[in-house]
């Protein structure tokens, strides 16, 4: 029992979405309607009772629980508080849409906090089989969710291709984790790092990774296990891919960045992950180009940024690693600043397009400063948190063996420029007011819109300006897996 090592305190994060789960549950049974709108009020209670939990135990000594299967540090500490606050943003999106039926609300609401719920799990997992059902726990629900579209064919397609395209990664993580299994006889990363993982001397090893490596890839939406994002961003309801653009993508990295203590630099693994992520930042971009509807432009957005990530974990450094959280967090708060102000546009639920943004600056200016943050973020530009977090990526891969990946995602940059500042060049340009302004959507113009917005652009800036401690507190953490 000693090894359990089991402490109910360092686990409120995890105990406070579950037990929300639990009423939400209760709630969805009941016939009382009142009483369910009363239980899904709690909903940002309990994300906001998470995110301090986590916060309080960032500086806390590293815990390994269950036998080394479970640990609590600051890196996971840290997904926990990100987890929590884009759930809380997830839920405000749902307030100003209108694309699910009432009578569906508290299943929604349920399946939405289970989501996060394995993410929280999977913040924490160290052990591959609690890696692969935190990883399921968090998918599943995306399967029910994504195709919640009240009445919209787009929305059961981009549920069906979710389901099939998740069910064929799931079947090669799984068959990735018996080959390691089978050739390494353990499945917990600490013990595991100590192993040859070399092509040479353990070919099914390497193989086994790879395939569960897929899994990871997939959720991450990398090239070429991407071909889901774009479709489902375009085919599900705004507020459900505020989610799905988000918040999977943490558990992906957090569980990249512990495997990448099993794999070091200059393997052939290594070597894979640079190709895959040079391939996946130019395929990305190029297709965001050609891209009008808004939604598909960032899933093809986000297999570009997917690349970005993966080149701090080809370091095989400390300072790679905490690059690679840094800007998953720079990406997850972008992200949220996008679909806050999509749904705050498209208060009708439809797909918004490049010319429903123009005289955007006019109609709404807080709305039209956040988009702006949020495109000049994605770019890389600075002062913004998306450019310390860029600067900081190939900067940790330079001199390690991958200049060529930098100058990959220096060129990347560059393109990117054009499709991300077409959204700051609508929304401020005044010519097309007159000819589009009947045509637009009604805008969401309430405080809590606008609060919204506003500290979300702030937290872009200002994480850009004061990365510092974030940064620092990263760089400690990811010192201690590589140690």
């Amino acid at each position: 029992m000693d090894n359990l090592n089991f402490s109910l305190v360092r686990l409120a994060p995890e105990a406070v979405f579950l037990a929300l789960a639990l009423i939400l549950m209760a709630g969805s049974m009941l016939k009382n309607g009142a009483l369910q709108k009363l239980i899904i009020k709690l909903c940002p209670f309990g994300a906001i009772a998470a995110a301090i939990l986590s916060a309080c135990s960032l500086s806390a000594p590293p815990t390994d629980m269950f036998f080394g299967g479970y640990r609590l540090d600051g890196l996971s500490q840290f997904f926990k508080v990100l987890v929590a606050l884009g759930y809380l943003v997830a839920w405000f999106n749902t307030l100003s849409q209108t694309t699910v039926e009432d009578v569906l609300k508290p299943d929604y609401y349920l399946f939405l906090t289970l989501s996060a719920f394995g993410l929280l799990v999977l913040s924490s997992a160290a052990e591959l089989v609690a890696i692969y059902l935190a990883m399921e726990l968090s998918s599943y629900s995306l399967y029910i969710l994504i195709p919640a579209r009240t009445r919209s064919k787009e929305a059961a397609e981009a549920g069906l291709k979710y389901i099939l395209f998740g069910a064929a990664a799931t079947a090669l993580a799984l068959y990735g984790l018996s080959m390691i299994i089978a050739s390494q006889g353990g499945t917990v990363i600490a013990l595991l790092s100590g192993k040859a993982w070399a092509l040479p001397d353990n070919i099914l090893a390497v193989a086994g990774l790879t395939l569960f490596l897929g899994g990871m890839f997939f959720k991450l939406a990398l090239f070429p296990f991407h071909f889901w994002c774009p479709d489902v961003y375009q085919g599900t309801g705004n507020e459900t891919a505020a989610y799905v653009a988000t918040l999977p993508k943490l558990g992906a990295v957090i569980v990249l960045i512990r495997l990448a203590a099993i794999f070091g630099p200059s393997q052939p693994i290594t070597t894979t992950l640079a190709v895959l992520a040079a391939c996946s930042v130019t395929y990305g971009n190029l297709c965001a180009l050609a891209q009008k509807d808004l939604k598909r432009m960032l899933g093809f957005s986000s297999v570009a940024h997917a690349g970005y990530i993966l080149v701090g974990l080809v370091s095989g450094t400390a300072e790679g690693l905490a690059a690679a959280a840094f800007y998953a967090m720079a990406y997850v708060l972008m992200n949220l600043l996008c679909f806050w102000v999509i749904a705050r546009i498209s208060t009708d639920g439809r797909n918004l397009t490049y010319d429903d943004l123009n005289g955007l600056s006019v109609k709404s200016p807080y709305l039209a400063l956040s988009l702006l943050a949020a495109a000049f973020s994605l770019v890389g530009l600075p002062p913004t948190v998306g450019f310390i977090g860029k600067l900081w990526l190939i900067t940790s891969a330079w001199g390690h063996g991958y200049d060529w990946l930098v100058i990959v995602v220096c060129v990347n940059t560059a393109i990117a420029i054009f499709y991300y500042l077409s959204l700051v060049r609508h929304a401020y340009s005044e010519e097309v007011i007159v000819k589009y302004g009947a045509q637009s959507p009604q805008l969401d113009k309430s405080l809590l819109s606008q609060v919204g917005a506003v500290v979300l652009a702030l937290l872009v800036v200002l994480l850009g300006v004061l990365p510092s401690p974030v940064y620092g507190l990263l760089l400690m953490a990811a010192k201690v897996l590589t140690s």
